[in-house]
């Protein structure tokens, strides 16, 4: 009896040790456990996993090869640290445009350059006291010019992480050639943004108007919000699973909701954090020569092959000549005017999403054609939807915002709809041309979020080429803007630029086309701006258009990534 009794006993203890893993486990899964979309509102908890401790957002489950592909972007996305935490760095530490240098470096030809060599600059950074920086994470941009020539090409800059830097350059013209080199964002810049979209991705804030009769409530929206005892409303998307909610109205359901709008912004900065944003001081500003900026490019000689560099082996995706652009990606970028867009157009549907830099797209054919009407859908101006018309050759061309998170006008709940779920109610075919671009409206949130967003667009594309091979899909990429500390914080260059990273790999291998706005921008004599100007739009409107209606007296042939090759996307 002993025996049976310490037996049971023993029993008693693995049980009740198996109940507690087992409890455990359940409050560790919670938001895994948590009800499906369909469920009208829950009370919002807290992820425990260790790897989201300092953030409030409570990310769905993922399929494991989702999961996968997640895990490696942002791995190999992942920017280089800083040494010290921002808050633990004086501003004098930091580096300083003003102290810091860029260096051609001799060419193979003992100081000449030919047409198809490449051009190799060192940059060395130094802190406001003037000493060399000893470590790497600055954000840099290079560009090579020539103003007279209306030519320019982008840089590739490779971070050495010992404080140097170095810009590789095609050279792509006769004549001079112009070294422009820019720091963007000191490192410690960077991780201070980094940390703002894990700590407060929330810092941008969102609204929704419920209303029931003549009773109306406004409460906070957004893809992650702070717990409170307040219950939410769950709005996440039921075919994509995008996430969104609001907090309850006290007195309103959930289905009372009728718009979506921004509510405004927060800048929560820590003591010290602000002199990391300063215009003219370290945020877009030049770095000098420290001896020619310059160098002349001669003829390309006979039988040349083209330079190559040891630290880059891709080249850009392409460059301008004389203020046009010319893609290096195999295709020929032609200049189509007025009657020739038509023709290029005659007996298409063009299909449009994203935001408002996609707009501007839709908004220039609308000038460029005048048999494209525009017709009127009472739609709030800068928010759409939008839909124009050439009855006599039969082209239509729409024009819709990517669904939330949307900073624009007040939106009614009825007109938020989510690239993916727009692309499935498609036919597609040889004459229907999809167009999307989305970028500008995530730069406070986890990179986690916009990943999920493209893995959710990619289904939806692949289902479109199953079902519709002919049809053509063209991505708009993110540009450089104009930056202050409030853009800086809310949509800076540095998010745009990893958004680039991750939308390549997400994309990689699928019968796509990219239009590279980010170095059509950068290589560009004209500020940057979120809205490019027109010559840039007329730019990549024609690169759109050459995709549409190729050279037909030639094979078209894109490469990945902007080097000469035949290897579709």
């Amino acid at each position: 009896m002993k025996v049976l009794s310490c037996t049971s006993r023993g029993y008693g203890a693995i049980f009740f040790f198996l109940a507690v893993c087992v409890l455990v486990f359940m409050l560790r899964n919670v938001d895994v456990l948590e009800p499906e979309v369909n469920s009208i509102f829950f009370s919002l908890r807290v992820s425990s996993d260790p790897d989201m401790s300092r953030s409030f957002c409570s990310f769905q489950p993922m399929s494991p090869q989702d999961a996968l592909e997640e895990r490696l972007i942002l791995d190999s996305t992942a920017w280089p640290e800083t040494p010290l935490l921002p808050a633990l760095i004086s501003l004098e530490q930091t580096s300083d445009p003003a102290h810091s240098t860029f260096t051609i470096l001799p060419g193979r030809r003992g100081g000449q350059w030919h047409v198809g060599d490449q051009l190799e600059v060192m940059i060395q950074t130094s802190d406001f006291q003037g000493r060399p920086k000893k470590s790497g994470g600055d954000f840099l941009l290079a560009r090579l010019h020539n103003r007279m020539l209306e030519a320019g090409v982008a840089g590739k800059v490779v971070d050495l992480l010992n404080g140097s830097y170095s810009a590789v350059f095609s050279l792509l013209w006769e004549g001079d050639a112009q070294v422009e080199v820019t720091l963007v964002h000191p490192g410690e810049a960077i991780s201070v943004l980094d940390r703002l979209n894990r700590e407060q991705p929330d810092r941008i804030y969102f609204k929704s108007l419920f209303r029931s009769g003549s009773l109306s409530e406004t409460t906070s929206c957004n893809v992650c919000l702070r717990p409170t005892q307040q219950p939410l409303c769950n709005h996440t998307d039921l075919r994509t699973g995008e996430p969104w909610f609001c907090y309850k109205p006290k007195k309103l359901s959930c289905d009372a909701r009728i718009d979506h709008a921004m509510g405004g912004h927060k800048q929560n900065l820590k003591a010290k954090e602000e002199k990391l944003f300063q215009s003219g001081v370290n945020m877009k500003v030049y770095i000098r020569a420290s001896g020619p900026a310059s160098v002349t490019v001669l003829p390309q000689k006979e039988g040349q092959l083209e330079g190559k560099s040891s630290t880059v082996t891709s080249g850009p995706s392409g460059y301008y000549y004389q203020g046009l652009w010319r893609a290096l990606s195999g295709i020929t970028v032609r200049q189509f005017k007025e009657s020739a867009i038509t023709e290029c157009l005659k007996g298409k549907a063009v299909h449009m999403y994203g935001d408002s830099t996609v707009r501007q797209w839709f908004e220039f054919l609308n000038a460029a054609l005048p048999g494209l009407k525009e017709f009127d859908l009472h739609s709030p101006k800068k928010a759409g939807p939008y839909i124009s018309l050439d009855y006599e050759n039969n082209i239509l061309v729409t024009s819709r915002f990517h669904g939330p998170p949307i900073r624009i006008v007040p939106v009614s709940t009825s007109e938020l709809r989510y690239i993916a779920n727009e692309l499935d109610g498609l036919i597609g075919g040889t004459n229907t041309v999809v167009v999307f671009g989305i970028w500008a409206h995530f730069g406070t949130f986890p990179m986690e979020i916009y990943i999920r967003r493209l893995q959710s667009i990619r289904r939806a594309v692949l289902r479109l080429l199953d079902r519709a091979p002919d049809t053509l899909v063209v991505i708009r990429m993110g540009n450089p803007k104009a930056l202050t500390l409030a853009v800086s914080i809310s949509n800076s260059d540095w998010h745009s630029l990893q958004c680039n990273k991750v939308l390549r790999a997400v994309f990689k291998g699928l019968n796509v086309h990219l239009i590279d706005a980010w170095e059509m921008t950068l290589a560009h004599h004209l500020p940057h701006n979120l809205h490019p100007p027109p010559p840039i739009i007329e730019n990549m409107v024609n690169h759109l258009l050459s995709y549409i209606c190729p050279q037909k007296d030639g094979k078209m042939f894109v490469s990945w990534g902007g080097g000469k090759g035949n290897a579709v996307l």
